[in-house]
């Protein structure tokens, strides 16, 4: 699996469903360049168990990326239309109505494979013919991007596994602090929590008090 942290996101457009059914074509995320980070997030699949755990938790959290200036969207490999079905359906249905962020619809399955986060891929048999081996789905990608494009921070999950918003929340925290005051965080760090300078000293420092 490729390590995009350090690298530039990769490019795409994509139909994409936004404000919980309104349909864009050509969504991307370098409308976000120069003005916000972004929380690219993938999942499995739409109408599946995990999943609408996952997207209705990232809205319940929406206020605090506002607050923090950051966009959070999702993709999968459903189309639009799934989307916009499950965007439309009751939470006690299954569904993840109420959810206002972005969800791009990678049908192409193009957009996982370039973030290296497919479950499988395409080969062909010995008999010429094409198949695909593994899960034609995403894994449960997360990549935080900064204001100029760049990879910060890169988390995978296997399929059964759902992630932690609040520690997206905290990777967040940790790349801002970074970003405005030079220091770097320690382990398990949080806003409001001593930092340290990146030196032999400033980790000398930091390891007497704790």
């Amino acid at each position: 699996m490729a390590v995009l942290v350090g690298k530039k996101a990769p490019l795409f457009e994509a139909d994409a469903v936004v404000d919980g059914g309104e349909f864009v074509e050509k969504f991307s995320l370098d409308q976000y360049i120069g003005k916000k980070h972004v929380v690219f997030f993938f999942y499995p699949m739409d109408f599946t168990f995990v999943c609408p755990t996952e997207l209705l938790a990232f809205q319940q959290k929406m206020k605090e990326f506002e607050e923090r200036n950051v966009a959070v969207v999702g993709c999968s490999v459903d189309s639009k239309f799934s989307h916009w079905a499950w965007l439309n359906t009751p939470k006690e249905k299954g569904g993840i109505q109420g959810v206002t962020y972005p969800l791009v619809a990678d049908f192409s399955k193009t957009i996982a494979t370039n973030f290296d986060v497919l479950a499988g891929e395409f080969d062909y048999n010995e008999d010429g013919e094409m198949e695909f081996d593994g899960e034609p789905v995403a894994y449960r990608g997360l990549f935080l991007i900064d204001k100029q494009g760049v990879v910060r921070h890169q988390l995978v999950n296997d399929l059964p596994l759902g992630r932690s918003i609040d520690e997206a929340l905290r990777m967040v925290d940790a790349l801002q602090f970074f970003e405005e005051n030079g220091e770097v965080c320690p382990a398990n760090w949080k806003p409001g929590e001593e930092a340290m300078s990146a030196s032999h000293e400033g980790v000398a420092e930091y390891l007497s008090k704790h």
